[in-house]
C-alpha cells in the first residue's frame, strides 16, 4: 500500500457560531487561546503542501465562513493545483457567499445535517435555526449549481433518524451522504454514554449495506466506521456478487476502512498535523517542519501504518487490511491508539478457534 496524502482537512479557524454537542475541537464564537493564523501563513502552508503532493484540501473549522479571507485562501490553493473544498454548518450561506464560492474555484461544499426536522437537528447543534440554515444553504447551492455533500453525525439521541436523514439528503439534491459514527473527542467526550452500542452499530451498518446496494443516484458512505468494509466483504461473499469491489475501491482508494495518517490528515489552527479530524495527538507541527517531513518521518504515522503493531482483536483479525479498526476511537476510549476497535463485536477466526 502506498502511503501518500490524498485528503487533508484544514482547521482554518476554531471560531464557530454554533455549539454542537459532539464538536471535536470544542469550537466557540470567541476562542482566545487558539487564534486564527494570518493569510500569509495560510499561503505558506499551501506552498509547502503543494510542493510535495496534490491532496484534496477541505477548509474546515469551527466555521470557516467566519474568516474574511477564506475565499482568498481557497483561490490561492486552487491556483496551486489543489482541489479546494469547504465544510460549513450552512447557517451563514447566502447569495453573496455562493457567488464567492464559485469565484474562488471551490469544487465541493459539505453541509451538516443531523436530523430530519428542526427539533432534532437544532438540539444536536445547540442552536435554534440551525436546521433552517442548512436547508436554506442546500437550496441556494442547487440554485447556483454548487455541488454539495451532506455529513450526518449520530449518537443514541438521533440514531432513529438515520433513514429519514438519508432520504432528506437525497431530496435536497446532495451529491453524497456520509453517515458519521461519533468519535468521542473534544466536546464529544461529554457524551460518551450516548455512543451507539456495538449491537446497534452492527445493525446500522447492515442497513447501510442493503441501502447502498439499491442506491443508484447518491454516493453513500459510512464514516469513522471502518468495520463496515469487513461487513461488505462478508456479505458480498455470501451473496456471490461484485458489490464489494466497487465499494472498497471507491471508498478508500483500494486500501481499508481507517486511513488516519495513511491517506488523510488534519492540520489544526495551531499548525499541528494530526492523523485525522478525531485523533487529538499531533505527529508534528507545520510551523516547525515541512509537511513532507511530518508525513514521511513521524513516528506516530509510522506506527499507524504498521498493522503488525495493532493489539487485541484488531491485531488478530483477518480483516485488518480492509478494516483496521478506528484508531481515533481506540485512543479516545482506551488511551492506546494501537488497541482494538472498542465498538466492533466481531470475533476474529483466530480467537474464535482458541475459544
Amino acid at each position: 500500500m502506498e502511503f501518500s496524502p490524498k485528503w487533508i482537512a484544514w482547521e482554518i479557524t476554531r471560531r464557530c457560531n454554533l455549539n454542537c454537542i459532539h464538536c471535536r475541537s470544542s469550537s466557540a464564537l470567541e476562542v482566545q487561546s487558539h487564534p486564527d493564523f494570518s493569510t500569509e501563513e495560510a499561503f505558506r502552508i499551501i506552498d509547502d503542501i503543494s510542493s510535495y503532493a496534490k491532496p484534496v484540501i477541505v477548509l474546515s473549522g469551527g466555521e470557516p465562513l467566519l474568516r474574511k479571507d477564506v475565499f482568498d485562501i481557497a483561490k490561492y490553493g486552487a491556483e496551486k493545483g489543489l482541489r479546494m473544498c469547504i465544510a460549513t454548518n450552512g447557517t451563514l450561506v447566502n447569495d453573496e457567499i455562493c457567488t464567492k464560492i464559485k469565484e474562488a474555484g471551490i469544487k465541493m461544499v459539505s453541509l451538516s445535517l443531523d436530523g430530519s426536522n428542526e427539533t432534532i437537528h437544532d438540539n444536536f447543534r445547540n442552536q435554534k435555526g440551525a436546521f433552517a440554515g442548512t436547508i436554506n444553504a442546500a437550496k441556494l447551492f442547487k440554485k447556483y449549481g454548487i455541488e454539495f455533500l451532506i455529513n450526518s453525525s449520530f449518537t443514541k439521541r438521533n440514531q432513529e433518524e438515520i433513514p429519514k436523514v438519508y432520504r432528506l439528503a437525497k431530496e435536497l439534491g446532495a451529491t453524497a451522504w456520509y453517515m458519521f459514527m461519533i468519535v468521542p473527542t473534544g466536546r464529544g467526550e461529554e457524551i460518551m454514554n450516548e455512543l451507539i452500542s456495538k449491537e446497534d452499530y452492527e445493525e446500522i451498518l447492515d442497513w447501510h449495506y442493503k441501502m447502498e446496494k439499491e442506491e443508484k443516484d447518491l454516493l453513500v458512505r459510512p464514516t469513522c466506521a471502518p468495520h463496515y468494509y469487513r461487513i461488505v466483504l462478508q456479505k458480498s461473499k455470501q451473496e456471490g456478487d461484485k458489490f464489494e469491489r466497487r465499494t472498497l475501491k471507491f471508498s478508500t482508494g483500494g486500501s481499508k476502512g481507517c486511513i488516519a495518517g495513511q491517506l488523510i490528515a488534519l492540520i489544526d489552527v495551531d499548525g499541528n498535523v494530526l492523523p485525522c479530524s478525531y485523533f487529538p495527538k499531533p505527529a508534528g507541527n507545520i510551523r516547525k517542519q515541512t509537511f513532507k517531513d511530518i508525513w514521511e518521518n513521524s513516528e506516530l504515522f509510522k506506527e499507524l501504518r504498521d498493522f503488525k503493531k495493532y493489539k487485541g482483536k484488531c491485531g488478530s483479525c483477518e480483516y485488518i487490511h480492509v478494516c483496521g479498526g478506528c484508531r481515533a476511537r481506540a485512543y479516545a476510549v482506551s488511551g492506546d491508539y494501537l488497541n482494538e476497535e472498542p465498538f466492533c463485536q466481531y470475533i476474529p477466526r483466530k480467537l474464535a478457534v482458541r475459544n
